[in-house]
């Protein structure tokens, strides 16, 4: 994959998108702990956050998704400082299978000082890209339901529900909505 620039910062500022690789293990792991705390803290107890950010950003279970051949990670990287990452999911590897011609994004999380700063949207547009060089009939996604910026930026791109799924954080049951997005 070709690398993208757009510059959305500063004047002389580019966001790099950029693919991850095994030896960006570490970098992936501080970037995923700490969007998630930030997103998802206030609405959680620490003891819940912190079984989940042990397990889901475990050493073994990062090697093992940066080596599946149908997962892809991307960061977002202004002036060298890494500000958010992508991570999709195409064939089994799919968290639900849909169907076996979906693309899915199971994550775009940016730093909470970057929001508003269109590095979402960067991601979102390189995860479309993915898809429609993949030939993929449509991309989908679950959003928690009670973060309402996510679901809006996702309606923004013409995404649309289609269904829900229980999503468990430590003892917590959570509800995500699951949307898509048809590309034919």
């Amino acid at each position: 994959m070709v690398t993208t620039k757009t510059v959305v910062m500063r004047k002389m500022s580019t966001i790099t998108i950029r693919r991850i690789t095994i030896s960006d293990l570490n970098q992936l792991m501080e970037i995923g702990k700490r969007t998630f705390a930030e997103t998802f803290s206030a609405q959680n107890s620490d003891e819940n956050l912190n079984k989940y950010l042990e397990n889901g950003f475990s050493t073994k279970k990062l090697k093992t998704e940066l080596t599946d051949k149908n997962s892809e990670f991307y960061f977002a990287e202004l002036e060298d400082k890494i500000i958010g990452y992508l991570k999709i999911n195409f064939g089994r590897s799919q968290t639900e299978i849909i169907s076996e011609n979906t693309l899915e994004i199971e994550r775009i999380y940016v730093l909470k000082e970057f929001y508003g700063k269109k590095v979402g949207q960067l991601l979102y547009e390189k995860a479309i890209g993915i898809a429609k060089h993949k030939m993929v009939d449509a991309v989908w996604l679950g959003v928690w339901g009670e973060n309402p910026r996510a679901i809006r930026f996702y309606e923004k791109n013409g995404f649309r529900e289609f269904d829900n799924h229980i999503f468990k954080l430590g003892n917590k049951e959570q509800t995500d909505i699951l949307m898509k997005l048809d590309l034919n």
